[in-house]
């Protein structure tokens, strides 16, 4: 049998190499500071955690994600984080248990049972910021906006923006009296963009046909501003909730297209992300050199309620390996100095490491026996000893 090598890792599993991970690390902490100068605090959640919880409001979606195993002193079952959207919810419901807007941000390593097809890796660094307690378009606007700084902070060009709200199809549902059965399966055909299987469906459904009609147009429902003009004569007949919902979406991205005049910004109605648990409007991000969304989010109100308090909520989330993979070429990394001092051993020169690595300076002494030279190493400066004491000489 033939022995697997030692140094393998397991498919969708990688390790960040120094260059790699100082990239990553510089701009994890750039965009932390971003969405802390938007008042959104960090918080840290663990890697490991109750099932139930883990598959709370968007857990649901992640239950074939989620690596699940058996807590050998409880006895209750754990899971490894798929998504850290319901810890976060948790937070903010029975931790802070505040009555005001809570603003919260998060970053760390997710785990999946099975890799995107596109991105192959299945430990994703999921970066995001969450906005509970408030229901009104306005925090909608808010966490776009951050998402978009977030993207711009990382160095990303054309940038494209897709909005849908899930409370169309939802009031549609509700509307034409489907059962669970019909709308799940109607859904999933959506979401593929079955045409012909969504016409079955929908003949086979005991609605009248203006509904019918309605719900065959969905798919046909996505494009730029003018979408939101046919969508208002396509569901003239439709309920409050849908024409609710339109109007949420104009205020949105009117205000959007305000703050981000050079924003490419289109609409996808019958786009689904995460119907299982958004409530309203969702969004999602592309450039053109990714074949799906970079970073994207939406609004699942009421997400908290199994924790104690349900509370409006809406938030986004995105791979930071993605963002920093993108970015790489982008957003030069700085080759900082690197300062060499020989292995005597000399208080003096100990002193002077110590004063030297306090300013943020990088000093690596040499290690006796060592055989490379300083230059083949890529040090810039050296440590030598004159009649004042040790200096930092520049490397010619």
């Amino acid at each position: 049998m033939q022995q697997k090598n030692t140094w393998l890792l397991p498919d969708g599993i990688e390790e960040v190499l120094p260059a790699e991970a100082k990239h990553l690390e510089n701009l994890r902490r750039k965009l932390l500071d971003v969405f802390s100068c938007w008042g959104y605090s960090l918080v840290i959640t663990p890697m490991i955690d109750y099932l139930d919880s883990l598959l709370t409001g968007s857990g649901h979606d992640l239950d074939l994600q989620t690596f699940k195993l058996t807590d050998q002193l409880s006895g209750e079952m754990l899971g490894i984080r798929a998504d850290m959207t319901p810890q976060v919810a948790r937070i903010d419901a029975h931790n802070l248990n505040n009555c005001a807007p809570a603003r919260l941000c998060y970053v760390g390593t997710v785990l999946h049972t099975l890799g995107d097809p596109l991105e192959k890796t299945r430990s994703p660094m999921q970066i995001g910021a969450e906005l509970y307690g408030h229901e009104g378009r306005e925090s909608d606007v808010e966490v776009i906006s951050l998402m978009l700084e977030m993207l711009a902070m990382s160095g990303l060009k054309n940038v494209h923006l897709d909005l849908g709200h899930v409370g169309i199809y939802r009031a549609l549902s509700k509307q034409a009296e489907l059962n669970s059965v019909q709308e799940v399966a109607l859904f999933d055909a959506l979401q593929r963009k079955a045409r012909p299987e969504v016409r079955e469906l929908i003949d086979n459904l005991p609605t009248n046909d203006a509904l019918k009609s309605m719900l065959l147009k969905l798919p046909e429902l996505n494009g730029g501003y003018e979408i939101l003009d046919k969508a208002r004569v396509v569901f003239a007949d439709a309920g409050d909730a849908v024409k609710q919902a339109l109007a949420d979406l104009q205020v949105i991205a009117d205000q959007l297209a305000a703050s981000f005049p050079d924003l490419p910004l289109s609409f996808d109605l019958a786009e689904l992300r995460g119907y299982r648990y958004h409530t309203g409007v969702v969004f999602a991000a592309f450039v053109p050199v990714v074949g799906r969304e970079i970073a994207r989010g939406g609004r699942y109100d009421n997400i908290g309620e199994v924790f104690g308090r349900a509370r409006a909520a809406t938030g986004f989330s995105a791979d930071l390996k993605l963002l920093s993979a993108l970015s790489k070429d982008i957003i030069p990394l700085e080759q900082p100095d690197m300062i060499y001092a020989p292995a005597f051993d000399d208080s003096e020169l100990a002193e002077k490491i110590r004063d030297l690595r306090a300013e943020g300076c990088i000093v690596i002494r040499e290690l006796p026996g060592q055989t490379e030279s300083y230059k083949e190493l890529g040090f810039t400066s050296i440590l030598e000893k004159n009649n004042n004491g040790w200096i930092v000489k520049a490397i010619a």
